[in-house]
């Protein structure tokens, strides 16, 4: 049931899978006798010096993978110099991660049908130090993943015996599960429900609406003082609003594959984005960065940074915090080693110069 949460997309998961494929489209631009002896991967977003343009993306549920959850997210990503997105629907709450965290973290929200649930999560992140937010505009509905459905990780969540038995073969997961009870959305429960997994998730899904619009956006740009990326934009004339009514950054995002199905690949949207507000605005992008060599893509096609979620997810699953570190580390170890043999100091220097497509599908 956790893999299926974890790996699903939407539909027959084309999306999901092209997602991925997309970043085939190119080849590197590799380039000898530079003299590139030091590759130096600092960016800035949202104001923040990260030494790395990889930022861990908003996960909902994260427990579910392993007990550490969303501050072992936090945690790994300070390790490699930069920050993880903390979904509104994590296992540790605004104030837990933000105490467990060394370092000052980002926040994400769903422009929800409850205004009254929204500022409290806007003031609680605010109060707690997080210094960006990330709006999600792209699930006024759930998407149809199946996977999930046809494993029993509905809303609510469906127990058999089979799957009490699969759950029971992996002794390690339920000893985490049973101990340290991290499956609750804790932002969306009070503190005296705090095993009330089921409940908590059904607090989001009454929230979720489709009735929001421009004038959503425009009231948490009202309650947001600091920097703000809205989270699902695919169409350069979207782009273009949402910084018209003041947001400082884009994320270029089909939410994994997992809502509107069949819809272009993110890497495939960005150079659009990027040419319609990239001169305004900060342009990140996430949706199958599986690799170094991937990101190296991205950033040379315009964004600023990249936002992984599985990856850190996979890492987190299989080691918790250790796991999740090592995944940003190879991450980090594979994008030097490919500018390095690209003769580029730092993603700073990419363009689109540094690829070349693959055959007649280049843009």
């Amino acid at each position: 049931m956790v893999w299926a949460y974890i790996e699903n997309g939407a539909d027959d998961e084309r999306t999901l899978r092209e997602n991925r494929a997309a970043y085939r489209d190119w080849y590197l631009s590799q380039r000898v006798l530079t003299r590139t002896a030091d590759v130096d991967l600092t960016t800035t977003v949202a104001g923040t010096r990260l030494g790395l343009p990889v930022v861990v993306a908003p996960v909902g549920l994260a427990g579910a993978a392993h007990w550490h959850g969303d501050l072992g997210l936090a945690r790994a990503a300070e390790q490699n110099g930069t920050r993880m997105v903390l979904s509104s629907a994590s296992t540790y709450g605004i104030e837990e991660v933000a105490r467990g965290a060394g370092a000052h973290h980002w926040f994400q929200l769903y422009p929800w049908r409850n205004r009254s649930l929204m500022a409290s999560l806007l003031d609680r992140a605010r109060d707690s130090g997080y210094t960006a937010l990330f709006v999600t505009v792209d699930v006024p509905v759930y998407g149809n993943r199946l996977r999930e459905r046809r494993t029993g990780m509905g809303i609510p969540p469906t127990l058999t015996p089979r799957r009490v038995l699969e759950a029971a073969l992996r002794p390690r997961w339920v000893y985490g599960y049973l101990r340290h009870r991290r499956t609750t959305l804790r932002n969306l429960v009070s503190d005296g429900a705090r095993a009330d997994s089921v409940g908590s998730v059904e607090v989001q899904s009454e929230n979720l609406t489709a009735d929001i619009g421009w004038d959503d956006l425009e009231w948490i740009r009202s309650r947001w003082d600091g920097p703000l990326f809205v989270k699902g934009v695919l169409h350069p004339d979207d782009a273009e609003r949402v910084v018209d009514l003041g947001a400082d950054g884009v994320v270029v995002s089909n939410h994994g594959g997992r809502q509107l199905n069949a819809v272009q690949p993110t890497v495939r949207a960005l150079p659009a984005v990027v040419r319609r507000v990239g001169h305004r605005a900060e342009v990140l992008v996430d949706g199958g960065i599986r690799s170094g060599a991937d990101a190296v893509v991205a950033v040379a096609l315009g964004a600023r940074a990249c936002l992984v979620g599985r990856p850190a997810v996979y890492g987190l699953a299989g080691g918790g915090e250790r796991g999740v570190a090592a995944v940003l580390r190879i991450l980090r170890e594979e994008m030097v080693r490919a500018l390095t043999m690209m003769g580029v100091s730092g993603p700073g220097e990419l363009t689109p110069a540094h690829l070349t497509p693959v055959g007649d599908r280049a843009d």
